[in-house]
C-alpha cells in the first residue's frame, strides 16, 4: 500500500511539474509578444505625444539624447552649450552668396558670365545669421499675395519708376500692388494667356508644367497658376535686382538665372513649355555675337550671323518636352510693323527672325500660330517624325552618354536626341498622363525599367509611404497646407513623394536632388508635374533664392548629418530597396554622391553641417518651419547646432511608434529683424 502511495505521490508532483512548465512557457510567450506588439508604457507614452504635438508640443521631460546609445551620444556633447551665431550687419539684408554685384563685374560678360553664379571661397563665406529687414512680416496668404506684398518685406522702389508704363509694380502706402502687367502685356496677364489658350492646350491638363525665361516679377506664371499651369521662372540678378525676390514674396516660383555660358540646372524633357515674352535673349545668336549686333553697324550683321549657331534654343530644346511649346512674343516677331517702335534697324529684325526660323526648322518645331507679336512653335513627338534632320549636315548631335547630367556643364550648339518611341505616332519615352492623373501615375522611365533600382512596386510603395509621412507632418504642424506657408523646399526630393503627397493649390513645393547622388532622380520627378531643379552640396551655400522666401523646408533621411571620424558631411546617395524603400548606405563618410571614399581630399569639408544649416536660415523666413527626418542620435546634434541659431526645436518620434528608430525633428525659426547694432 505504501509503495502504491508513494508512486502515486511521484506521478502528481511529475504532472504539477509539468503544468508549471507549460505555465510558465505560455506566460513567457504571451510577454514577448506583447512588448514586440508595442502596446506598453513606452507606446502609451508615444500616443500621449502625439496627441500633444498638434501645436508641435510634446512632453517636457521628455530625454532623448538618455534613451538611445551608441558613439553619436558621447562624442563632442563635452560642452553641452550651443554654438551661439551672431546676426550679420543689416547691410546684409538681402545677400545672395553666389550672386554678389561687385564679385559678378569682375567676369567677362561674353555670353553673360557676369551674371552666372560665382561662389565666394571658403575664407570669405559669412558664418552669421542674415537678417530679414526692418518691420518684416508674414506674406498675406494666397490669392491675395499674387496681387500684395508688403513693403517691408522687399523695400526696393526703383522698378515701380522704371516699369509704370508697363504696369510692373505699384508701391501703394505700405504695399506693393502688382496689376499683372508685363513689358509685353501691360494691360494685364490674363488677357494674355487668353490669347496663349486659343492654341495652347491647358484647359485639358496637357500643359501643365512651363518655364518662363527673363521673367521679370514673374506676372504670367502667377496668372498661370488659376489655369493649373505650375511655372518655373528665372531671371537674372541685374539692375532690376529685387525682380525675383518679388516673385517670391508673392509665392510665385522663381529663381535667379540667366541663359549664358553653363546649362539650364534643369533635366531633359521637363516642361511642357517654354516662354519668352521681351526677355532679351539673343536666341538666333549667342551672348556674345547679339551684344556686337546691338552696337556694330547693320552692313556687319551678315558677317557676324555667320559666327552664330542657335545655342540658346538648342538648350530650350533640350528641356522641351516631345509635343512641347515655345513661345515668343515680342522683337523680332512681325517686326515689318513694329521696327520703327522698337527703335531697331529693320534689316537687324529680319536677320534675327530668319535665324529663329532657320533653327527652328533644323530642331523640327512646327510653326503653329503667329499674330500680332507674338509666335508659337511646337516640338515634334519623336525621331521619326524628323528624320529629314538626320541628313542635315548642320545638325550637330550632343554625344552626352547623359542627357541630365548638366550641373555646371558648358552650354553645346548640339542637338538633344529623342528618346526611342515604339511606333512612328508614338510620345518620344513614353506617353504621359495630363494631369492631376499624372501625379501618382507610373512614369514611363519606371515602367520601362529605365532606372536601376526602381521598380513599379517600389514606386507605388515609395509613394505610399510618403503619404503616411505627410498625414503624420500635417499632425504634427496643423498649418501645413492652411495657407500659412506658401513657398515650401523639399531639400532631398528622392523621387518627388514629398510634394505629390502636399499637392495643394495652396502651396508649391521646390524639389532639390543632389546633382552628383548615385541615381540622379530629377528626370523621374518632372513626370509629377513638380517644380524642380539641381543643386549640389558646395551650392547649397548659395542657393539660387534670395533671402527670407521659404516658408517651410523638410530634410529627409537619406540626405543625413553624419559623424565620420570627427568631420561632419552630408550623405545624399538613395538606395531603394523592395521591402523598406529607403537603405541607408552602410559606409561612413560618404560626401553627397562625390565619393565612395572618405580619403578624397578635394571633397572633404565641403559638405559643413555648419555651412548647410546657415544656408537653411538665411532662405527660410521669419517663424518658417523646418522638418528634419532621420535617427535620433543625427537629430540630437542638429538640435544642438540651431539652438545657436535663434531656432525653437521640438523631437517627435516616428508616426510607426517610439521603437522606430528614425524620429522628427521640427524647428521654427525665431522673429527677429537686422538693425545698425549688429556688428559682423
Amino acid at each position: 500500500m505504501a509503495l502504491k502511495s508513494s508512486s502515486a505521490d511521484g506521478r502528481t508532483r511529475s504532472s504539477i511539474q509539468i503544468f508549471i512548465v507549460v505555465g510558465l512557457c505560455c506566460f513567457f510567450y504571451i510577454l514577448g509578444a506583447w512588448q514586440r506588439s508595442g502596446f506598453g508604457k513606452a507606446d502609451n507614452l508615444a500616443m500621449e505625444i502625439t496627441k500633444s504635438t498638434g501645436d508641435c508640443n510634446i512632453i517636457p521631460n521628455l530625454n532623448f539624447e538618455t534613451h538611445h546609445g551608441g558613439d553619436a551620444g558621447s562624442s563632442d556633447d563635452s560642452d553641452s552649450k550651443p554654438k551661439t551665431f551672431q546676426p550679420c550687419h543689416s547691410r546684409f539684408t538681402d545677400y545672395t552668396p553666389c550672386q554678389d554685384q561687385k564679385r559678378a563685374m569682375t567676369f567677362p560678360r561674353e555670353n553673360m558670365i557676369y551674371r552666372e553664379r560665382h561662389c565666394p571661397p571658403q575664407e570669405e563665406k559669412l558664418h552669421c545669421l542674415i537678417p530679414a529687414p526692418q518691420g518684416y512680416v508674414t506674406p498675406f496668404p494666397w490669392p491675395k499675395s499674387r496681387d500684395y506684398v508688403p513693403f517691408a518685406n522687399a523695400p526696393y522702389k526703383s522698378l515701380t519708376v522704371e516699369k509704370a508704363i508697363q504696369n510692373w509694380v505699384q508701391y501703394e502706402g505700405n504695399v506693393f500692388r502688382f496689376p499683372g502687367g508685363g513689358t509685353q502685356f501691360p494691360q494685364g496677364a490674363d488677357k494674355y494667356i487668353d490669347q496663349l489658350a486659343s492654341v495652347l492646350p491647358f484647359t485639358n491638363g496637357t500643359v501643365r508644367t512651363a518655364l518662363d525665361t527673363g521673367c521679370g516679377v514673374a506676372s504670367l506664371g502667377a496668372y498661370l497658376w488659376s489655369r493649373n499651369v505650375i511655372t518655373m521662372s528665372f531671371a537674372p540678378r541685374d539692375s532690376h535686382e529685387a525682380q525675383v525676390q518679388f516673385a517670391l514674396e508673392r509665392g510665385v516660383p522663381a529663381v535667379i538665372g540667366v541663359f549664358g555660358s553653363v546649362k539650364l540646372p534643369y533635366p531633359s524633357k521637363a516642361f511642357d513649355m517654354a516662354h519668352c515674352s521681351r526677355c532679351l535673349i539673343p536666341w538666333g545668336a549667342n551672348g556674345k555675337s547679339h551684344f556686337i549686333s546691338r552696337h556694330c553697324l547693320s552692313f556687319l550683321l551678315s558677317l557676324f550671323f555667320l559666327l552664330t549657331d542657335g545655342m540658346y534654343l538648342m538648350e530650350v530644346d533640350r528641356v522641351l518636352r516631345p509635343g512641347g511649346y515655345w513661345v515668343l512674343s515680342g522683337p523680332p516677331i512681325n517686326w515689318k510693323n513694329n521696327y520703327k517702335s522698337w527703335q531697331r534697324p529693320k534689316e537687324e529684325l529680319q536677320e534675327e527672325q530668319r535665324k529663329i526660323e532657320e533653327t527652328a526648322k533644323l530642331l523640327c518645331w512646327d510653326k503653329k500660330y503667329e499674330k500680332g507679336e507674338m509666335a508659337i512653335w511646337q516640338k515634334r513627338v519623336n525621331a521619326d517624325s524628323c528624320r529629314a534632320r538626320q541628313d542635315d549636315s548642320r545638325a550637330t548631335f550632343c554625344k552626352s552618354a547623359d542627357v541630365d547630367d548638366v550641373w555646371y556643364k558648358k552650354m553645346e550648339a548640339c542637338i538633344t536626341p529623342y528618346s526611342d518611341s515604339g511606333s512612328s505616332d508614338e510620345l518620344a519615352g513614353g506617353a504621359l498622363k495630363v494631369f492631376p492623373e499624372r501625379l501618382y501615375a507610373i512614369p514611363p522611365r519606371v515602367a520601362s525599367g529605365s532606372i536601376p533600382g526602381v521598380s513599379v512596386e517600389t514606386y507605388q510603395d515609395y509613394n505610399n509611404e510618403w503619404k503616411k509621412h505627410v498625414n503624420a507632418y500635417k499632425k504634427i504642424n496643423k498649418l501645413i497646407d492652411s495657407g500659412r506657408y506658401r513657398n515650401i523646399m523639399d531639400m532631398n526630393a528622392g523621387l518627388g513623394g514629398f510634394a505629390a503627397a502636399l499637392e495643394s493649390p495652396k502651396l508649391w513645393v521646390m524639389n532639390v536632388v543632389p546633382t552628383i547622388a548615385e541615381k540622379s532622380t530629377l528626370g523621374l520627378i518632372i513626370y509629377d508635374d513638380e517644380v524642380l531643379i539641381y543643386l549640389q552640396c558646395p551650392s547649397v551655400t548659395g542657393v539660387k533664392l534670395s533671402p527670407h522666401t521659404q516658408g517651410l523646408m523638410t530634410l529627409s533621411m537619406p540626405v543625413e548629418f553624419s559623424v565620420c571620424t570627427g568631420t561632419i558631411k552630408l550623405l545624399g546617395d538613395e538606395q531603394i530597396s523592395k521591402d523598406g524603400i529607403r537603405k541607408k548606405q552602410k559606409k561612413p563618410c560618404i560626401t553627397l554622391g562625390m565619393s565612395e571614399s572618405s580619403t578624397d581630399i578635394q571633397f572633404k569639408s565641403r559638405c559643413d553641417m555648419e555651412d548647410i544649416l546657415l544656408e537653411m536660415d538665411r532662405i527660410l523666413r521669419p517663424e518658417g518651419a523646418v522638418i528634419f527626418r532621420d535617427e535620433v542620435d543625427v537629430l540630437v546634434k542638429v538640435r544642438k547646432m540651431v539652438g545657436g541659431m535663434k531656432w525653437d526645436t521640438k523631437m517627435v518620434d516616428h508616426e510607426d511608434g517610439p521603437l522606430v528608430p528614425e524620429k522628427i525633428l521640427v524647428a521654427v525659426k525665431q522673429y527677429w529683424v537686422g538693425n545698425s547694432t549688429s556688428s559682423q
